[in-house]
């Protein structure tokens, strides 16, 4: 257990916030130690994983625990399917490879996403068509209160868009220990969303692979996405908005090249990045914070920015989407 421990190498937005204590865990026992300690029981506690998906707006007045939970394990197959349990704190990325590297297809769609596999299942994280509650199996979780290893399969984690139940009702209950995924011996190839169709093209791949697949997602996240060690970020700072199909209607009369996909039945996901970019945004920038040249989804720290100035940016930004379409946007990053 350490003190007043700067939270700048554990954010990938890079902001130099310190915790009042800190410690890290790789497994259930020593997790479970750490929470029965006097500093655990009386201090304000924080699970952080990869960093990837949080803004620090000032210090920590508590207890921060890093999940250092490592481990990949193939546990069970049958005839379509290998099972393969990570631990929470591996790489996200790191276990896309792996599965690649070992044939196992269903998560190539979902490369380069910054973060570790035990925030995967918290916001069912997606990208190009896939989301992970297509690939989820199970996960074990402990229950901070009870000190007990709670197992939740995929009914049981209420899966919505960039949503789960540990963001609503059991918020700040349980941590995630490890994951269990799903994939498909035998590929089915998702090239339909997005540009990973033009992106094989434009790498003359005559034979689709998942390796294929999963080099074009990487090739398109890069030109599009600022690198978190050169540039501090979160990736995308907001939801896409979620309308209904008349509301998306009414939008289209008043702007016609508005961007809309069809996502869980009638509603239509709308493209933030589009909204932020037709408010002015793209390329904004104020001191060192701000909205990135490539890709309006993205809020940046150049260099010394304070949590509370990209925070100040996003609600212009909020405010300036709401002002000109009547839609709200919501923030995919957790604001501390």
């Amino acid at each position: 257990m350490l003190e007043q421990v700067s939270l700048k190498p554990f954010n990938t937005f890079g902001i130099n916030a310190f915790a009042k204590y800190f410690a890290e865990f790789n497994n259930a026992e020593s997790l479970g130690e750490l929470l029965s300690s006097e500093i655990a029981t009386t201090e304000k506690l924080f699970i952080l994983g990869g960093g990837s998906n949080i803004l620090f707006t000032k210090n920590f007045d508590g207890l921060v625990l890093k999940n250092d939970i490592k481990g990949i394990l193939k546990i069970d197959e049958d005839e379509s399917h290998v099972y393969i349990k990570a631990g929470a704190g591996e790489s996200w990325h790191g276990f896309v490879e792996y599965c690649l590297a070992n044939n196992y297809a269903g998560i190539e769609n979902l490369s380069l996403i910054p973060g570790s596999t035990g925030a995967s299942p918290m916001q069912n994280i997606g990208a190009y068509g896939v989301e992970l509650k297509d690939i989820f199996h199970c996960l074990d979780a402990f229950h901070i209160k009870d000190k007990t290893i709670v197992a939740f399969d995929n009914k049981s984690c209420e899966f919505g868009y960039r949503d789960s139940v540990f963001k609503n009702k059991y918020k700040g209950q349980f941590i995630i220990t490890s994951v269990t995924y799903r994939l498909n011996k035998i590929p089915s190839l998702n090239i339909s969303y997005g540009a990973i169709k033009q992106e094989l093209d434009k790498m003359n791949v005559q034979n689709i692979s998942i390796q294929q697949i999963a080099n074009a997602v990487i090739n398109i996240r890069r030109s599009k996405l600022p690198d978190p060690t050169e540039i501090g970020n979160a990736g995308s700072f907001f939801k896409n908005p979620v309308v209904d199909a008349t509301t998306f209607k009414l939008l289209q009369q008043s702007f016609p090249g508005i961007i809309g996909h069809n996502v869980y039945g009638e509603n239509v996901k709308l493209a933030a990045g589009w909204l932020i970019e037709s408010c002015g945004w793209k390329g904004y920038r104020k001191g060192d914070a701000g909205c990135h040249e490539k890709q309006a989804l993205v809020l940046v720290n150049y260099g010394n920015a304070s949590g509370d100035e990209i925070l100040a940016l996003s609600e212009k930004i909020m405010q300036s989407v709401k002002q000109k379409f009547n839609v709200s946007l919501e923030r995919e990053v957790n604001i501390l």
